[in-house]
């Protein structure tokens, strides 16, 4: 029996945080290594330019994002790692897929009908600020996905919808023009580590509240340490529950080591020290896999190298699909 093939997309639009290598990379990495799954995994570039049109803030994210999956575990061997716009067949998926999707059904995509709503709410033209490509964006997903026939698509619960849409338009495509496509299943963890920010919020850039994944051990230092907490003294008693340090604790230590720091928070840890710990516990972690990271970022070439090799794997399916999805629309030499 074939494995089943789970893909994975990373917008590259600005250096990963702790918070993202709790969430997403860690399990992610984890999961491909396990050898239960055919696992793909691609920089999302053409996604990243809906939101950011800094050419070069998408270019240095795409090699710092690249270098942080590798330097953490990921295996470009055994794995499918790929950059999207590498893979022409993509954007040409997406065309053929555009004229057999219903406007309708894009209207209700959440993330345009949340900017449509803020609009209104301000008074604004309804489709103020609005590109086509926020609008577009479920299609060329949709896109992604069902280039490779991916059977599951690890996602966050606020990305369920896309996966949905994904599955509607595959569906359409098939009943007019035949099977071609698997249905794909969206994939919710719902034990998904969400990390706090240094406010206590969730960690994410649009807060401004994130910590590093690879700054120095200075840097990493200072951010810890203005992690926010309360007025407490050194001696009294503290609720780990609604610590923002004790969480992120929590996300990085043993079950030993969490079940050690409850009992030191009981006991009325300074804060000071008990940053001093969490500094201590993630920077071992993170201390092989930063050498890496500094190393790969260090040499582009190597990374290069290494997408460019994904590409050549990826393509060796997509060129085959498409030129059968041509054929199937007419798309296809007259003799």
């Amino acid at each position: 029996m074939s494995k089943q093939r789970v893909l994975t997309g990373i917008t590259t639009s600005g250096a990963p945080h702790l918070g993202n290598y709790v969430g997403a990379i860690r399990p992610a990495v984890k999961a491909s290594l396990s050898g239960e799954f055919d696992s793909f995994f691609f920089l999302a570039d053409y996604h990243a330019l809906i939101k950011c049109q800094d050419p070069d803030v998408v270019h240095q994210s795409t090699l710092e994002i690249a270098a942080a999956w590798l330097a953490l575990g990921l295996d470009p061997e055994t794995v499918t790692f790929y950059r999207q716009s590498d893979i022409p067949e993509i954007p040409e998926l997406t065309w053929l897929l555009t004229c057999m999707t219903a406007k309708g059904l894009v209207n209700r995509a959440h993330a345009y009908k949340g900017a449509v709503q803020s609009n209104e709410e301000n008074g604004d033209d309804a489709d103020f600020g609005i590109n086509m490509g926020l609008f577009s964006y479920p299609i060329l997903m949709a896109a992604d996905i069902l280039m490779f026939n991916a059977h599951k698509i690890p996602v966050g619960r606020d990305q369920i919808q896309h996966i949905e849409m994904a599955r509607d338009i595959a569906q359409r495509f098939n009943h007019h023009y035949g099977e071609h496509f698997v249905l794909p299943v969206a994939q919710v963890d719902n034990d998904m580590a969400v990390l706090q920010g240094l406010d206590g919020r969730k960690m994410s850039k649009s807060y401004g509240n994130t910590i590093p994944l690879f700054s120095t051990e200075k840097k990493l230092k200072k951010h810890i340490n203005k992690i926010k907490t309360n007025l407490l003294e050194p001696g009294e008693p503290k609720n780990p529950d609604d610590s923002a340090v004790f969480q992120i604790w929590q996300a990085f230590a043993t079950a030993e080591q969490t079940a050690e720091m409850r009992v030191e928070f009981a006991n009325g840890i300074a804060w000071g020290e008990a940053k001093k710990q969490l500094f201590e516990l993630i920077n071992q972690q993170l201390d092989a896999p930063r050498a890496k990271y500094t190393e790969l970022m260090a040499n582009p070439a190597e990374v290069e190298a290494i997408l460019l090799q994904g590409a050549e794997k990826a393509r060796s399916q997509s060129t085959v699909l498409m030129s059968s999805l041509r054929r199937a629309v007419g798309l296809r030499r007259l003799v």
